[in-house]
């Protein structure tokens, strides 16, 4: 927005800085973190006064009491935070914009109904059904499979729409097709998933999503950039570098959030806050062709959703056992008696070392 206002206002000193999207990315970062504190002691009153407080499950040996009564459904900070800094300083005709803050809305929806579920029911349990959550999720990866990779509306050149890119290799592995759709539905599906499984700590998911982000945006700006783009041997996507100021101004909401969920937590996300990043993260990854990027700049929401599943179906449904003691992973070092603050921070430098792998695989190819 701020950018048309620029170029209707015609020469003003300065004007130049507005056409670059490092500059922006950053004011969208600094706009994004002032916004989600300003907002953030407001927001958590509002919500302790509407007693949308979390309800604590029980884990038996792991006491996690002192935290029930924290207000939840924190995830409306970064959410606000993010769009007042992608309304003001993204191109709101690019494209990309247009599809993450579409994808934004979707899921922040799709969690705020789930913890109001919760609320209603008055049971951390009780919120939208596996089965429904997974239902919405995949609407979405289907609509978000029809915008990028239908000939009439996809950014895509054609030669790489339905290809499928692996990090590590300079050209595309496989030409995926038809198969494409059900991919992009299952990458919507497992990131949003993978993220909302880390959300169990104290600020244990906030630095990894934005090491993640920050991945994202790099990965943006070369993309989106054609003199960087041929030089790393990248295809060119015009308009994907938009997609750096919108990571910036997720990058910036999240150091809002932490601002106030750093242990002891004054709030917690909730669904509303893990499905949010969830949903923008995997649309983000769908939109570079960086799928499988994931998996390695997000090591530690994969461990987090392998640690479900196969306690879940491999230990408790085939072998009828636990295991591990807790699943996600991070309740289980929870029950060996270390203190929540060191896994959150042992979590956090594991994080900055999956990021600084995937940022490798830049050159490495």
């Amino acid at each position: 927005m701020v950018h048309w206002i620029i170029e209707w206002m015609g020469s003003i000193p300065g004007q130049r800085l507005f056409g670059y999207i490092s500059f922006r990315a950053l004011l969208a970062m600094l706009t994004a973190f002032i916004m989600g504190v300003v907002l953030g002691r407001h927001l958590i009153n509002i919500i302790f006064q509407l007693r949308f407080r979390d309800r604590i499950r029980d884990y038996g040996d792991i006491s996690s009491r002192d935290k029930e009564g924290t207000p939840t459904m924190g995830g409306l900070i970064i959410f606000l935070a993010f769009l007042v800094a992608v309304l003001l300083w993204c191109r709101l005709d690019n494209m990309f914009v247009g599809i993450v803050v579409f994808a934004s809305f979707w899921f922040v929806s799709l969690g705020f109904f789930d913890d109001y579920l919760k609320h209603l029911r008055g049971h951390s349990d009780a919120g939208l059904s596996r089965t429904a959550k997974l239902f919405f999720q995949a609407v979405f990866g289907l609509i978000l499979a029809l915008l990028v990779l239908s000939p009439e509306s996809t950014p895509f050149p054609a030669e790489i729409a339905k290809s499928l890119f692996v990090p590590f290799f300079k050209n595309p592995v496989v030409d995926l097709g038809f198969f494409y759709y059900p991919f992009v539905i299952l990458t919507v599906i497992a990131i949003s998933n993978s993220i909302n499984f880390a959300d169990g700590l104290d600020g244990l998911a906030t630095v990894p999503v934005a090491l993640l982000a920050a991945v994202y945006a790099i990965f943006a700006y070369i993309i989106g950039n054609a003199v960087i783009a041929e030089y790393l041997l990248y295809p060119f996507v015009s308009g994907s570098g938009e997609l750096v100021v919108a990571m910036a101004a997720l990058v910036g909401g999240l150091a809002a959030f932490l601002w106030f969920n750093t242990y002891p937590a004054q709030i917690f996300m909730g669904d509303t806050g893990a499905m949010f990043l969830g949903g923008v993260i995997g649309t983000t990854a769908v939109l570079l062709k960086k799928e499988l990027l994931f998996v390695i700049a997000g090591g530690i929401f994969v461990l987090e959703f392998l640690s479900v599943f196969i306690q879940d179906y491999v230990g408790i449904k085939w072998l009828k056992r636990r295991i591990f003691y807790r699943a996600p992973i991070h309740h289980t070092f929870q029950f060996l008696g270390i203190a929540e603050p060191k896994i959150v921070i042992r979590f956090w430098i594991v994080s900055v070392l999956f990021a600084l792998i995937s940022l490798i695989s830049i050159k490495l190819r």
